[in-house]
């Protein structure tokens, strides 16, 4: 692998930023929202399962 000038690596690190396709505030705001909105789901569907799952095994075992 051979070694890049510094200077030649920022310019094309500088050209592929230029490249890039940025988020509007707007769609950086829906997908933090559905982000936060899947986390709550996902945290009640296992808050759910594992008291099911502990209510089952207390159950089969006779613990109280």
């Amino acid at each position: 692998m051979a070694t890049k000038n510094p200077i030649e690596f920022a310019r094309e690190v500088r050209a592929e930023v230029a490249r890039v396709t940025w988020p509007t505030r707007r769609e950086t705001m829906i997908t933090t929202s559905m982000v936060f909105i899947f986390v709550v789901i996902s945290s009640l569907f296992f808050l759910v399962a594992d008291k099911v799952i502990g209510f089952v095994v207390k159950l089969l075992l006779g613990v109280s």
